[in-house]
């Protein structure tokens, strides 16, 4: 089935993976509420200046509850990130969502400290936000294997447009219980049963 804004075959010498779709956003809520139940305001980082930050907040928006305070940061330095974070950490019951952008990735350790100095509960879209409180997203490793197949196919002679783009096949929930304990959290054990890894 096609994603939204993904056409499966773009043609031309166009094809390739994508490394999230709109929906996973959704779940990210779904994990922040069930690792920190007492939630009731998030604030979601999220790059306004691509469509996928603004879908990404706008899939999150869809399954939000009645009552939960929903808020967005845009992402353009960390200076700033720091000061809206740390202005939205006054109030208690709060929660981060850090949506997949270039931003993020160029300074996953930055956010997560942010996060952790506030106490707040974070859930981020890739694994490599280590020291971060829980990620969820696809297996990059598993992406960049796939891909590497297509690579190889058309090295031997196959036409890029007609091999459809694929999104993520495995996805994988990493919790880190040092940074639990680092806020006061108790990560329910029903949670760490359906974790991939869990970072003692």
């Amino acid at each position: 089935m096609s994603k939204p804004g993904v056409r499966t075959r773009p043609g031309g010498n166009a094809t390739g993976f994508v490394s999230f779709e709109y929906a996973l956003a959704a779940k990210w809520l779904e994990l922040l509420k069930e690792v920190a139940p007492q939630t009731r305001r998030v604030v979601v980082l999220r790059d306004p200046t691509i469509p996928a930050g603004i879908g990404q907040f706008a899939a999150i928006q869809t399954v939000a509850p009645a009552g939960l305070e929903l808020s967005a940061i845009d992402l353009r330095d960390a200076a700033e990130v720091e000061r809206t974070v740390a202005l939205f950490a006054r109030e208690a019951n709060g929660g981060l969502i850090v949506t997949a952008s270039v931003f993020g990735a160029s300074y996953p350790e930055t956010i997560a400290t942010i996060a952790a100095r506030h106490r707040l509960p974070a859930v981020y879209p890739f694994r490599y936000f280590t020291s971060g409180l829980l990620s969820y997203g696809s297996d990059q490793i598993e992406d960049f294997r796939r891909a590497a197949g297509y690579v190889d196919r058309i090295l031997r002679g196959a036409r890029p447009a007609d091999l459809p783009v694929q999104a993520p096949v495995k996805y994988e929930l990493v919790i880190n219980l040092k940074a639990a304990k680092a806020i006061g959290l108790e990560v329910p054990p029903t949670l760490l049963a359906r974790a991939d890894e869990v970072i003692e």
